[in-house]
């Protein structure tokens, strides 16, 4: 006989999951605590394994519940979108999000006002990361889209045909009162490997033949800015992007190559959530890039 997954037990899984508490979650779903511990083991039965450890004092996921936890919220996220595609021509669901470091701290904010107020029933999930990473994680399937960095050499073929938001080109930053002897090695302040712009700094020095040594990596911006602000070196940066306090010289150093903030999806057709983000970022390239002259060149159309 054929199995069923009822969604009330799948919502309830996913919701003691999500707190790692039999308590937390039936005060979330307004149910009494064993009300849920009921849900939980009719959907244990159904499936005919255990999926949640518990005892006097912690909740822990088997290796069933584990691996059942990503096929329930993708359960849950498909019946909320076909029900709001349904009773609501307004784009409904989640949307796992990658979005660069440097991004991140310094446009992003104004735009997710903006997109909120548009679409008030798609939910973000947030990963931020280095652009490297981003785009091994949107390969392997853990995100939906990805708006990051590529440096213009990049090459080879790429299966999410990315679409250029705009071009920036990488520049020297550093505290306004900092000095490079050109006698010296040049002070780095840089994001540690795999990264983009740590990459095209190493490479633009190598080529010219200056002397360089590394004075401090970090893996966040906040972290890099500390101590450019300090004084320990200078940093490659977009330009459009340079962090508040910091500003651009070039010391007399090489020139740093262009770079594009590029917008990445997996596959070329999406449900109505993913479709919302996407065209609202390549609608507001403009005010992401932090003016009004920037144009968008798109390296794939919507489908």
């Amino acid at each position: 006989m054929r199995s069923e997954l009822d969604l009330v037990r799948v919502r309830t899984f996913v919701t003691v999951a999500g707190q790692l508490s039999f308590s937390g979650a039936a005060r979330r779903l307004g149910l009494s605590q064993s009300a849920v511990s009921q849900h939980v083991r009719r959907l244990e039965t159904t499936l005919g394994r255990t999926l949640l450890e518990r005892d006097t004092h912690a909740v822990r996921l088997t290796a069933a519940g584990e691996a059942f936890l990503g096929y329930a919220q993708r359960i849950l996220d498909l019946s909320d979108e076909a029900i709001g595609a349904v009773v609501s021509s307004e784009p409904r669901g989640r949307v796992r999000f990658g979005v660069s470091e440097d991004f991140a701290l310094t446009r992003l904010p104004d735009f997710l006002r903006r997109f909120r107020a548009l679409h008030p029933y798609v939910d973000l999930e947030f990963t931020v990361e280095l652009s490297v990473t981003l785009h091994r994680r949107l390969r392997a399937g853990e995100l939906d889209a990805v708006l990051a960095m590529r440096l213009n050499a990049t090459t080879g073929v790429d299966a999410f045909r990315p679409r250029i938001l705009f071009h920036d080109p990488l520049v020297w930053v550093s505290a306004p009162d900092v000095r490079i002897d050109e006698d010296e090695p040049v002070p780095l302040v840089l994001y540690p490997r795999p990264s983009l712009t740590r990459d095209a700094a190493l490479d633009t020095l190598m080529s010219a033949g200056r002397a360089h040594r590394v004075t401090c990596t970090s893996g966040s911006l906040s972290g890099l800015r500390a101590a450019a602000l300090a004084g320990l070196g200078v940093m490659p940066f977009a330009r459009s992007l340079i962090p508040d306090g910091l500003v651009h010289r070039d010391h007399g150093l090489p020139e740093l190559p262009e770079t594009a903030f590029v917008l990445m999806t997996r596959g070329t057709t999406f449900p109505p959530a993913v479709r919302a983000l996407v065209e609202a970022l390549q609608d507001d390239h403009r005010v992401l890039r932090g003016d009004r002259e920037g144009t968008a060149l798109s390296g794939g159309d919507l489908q």
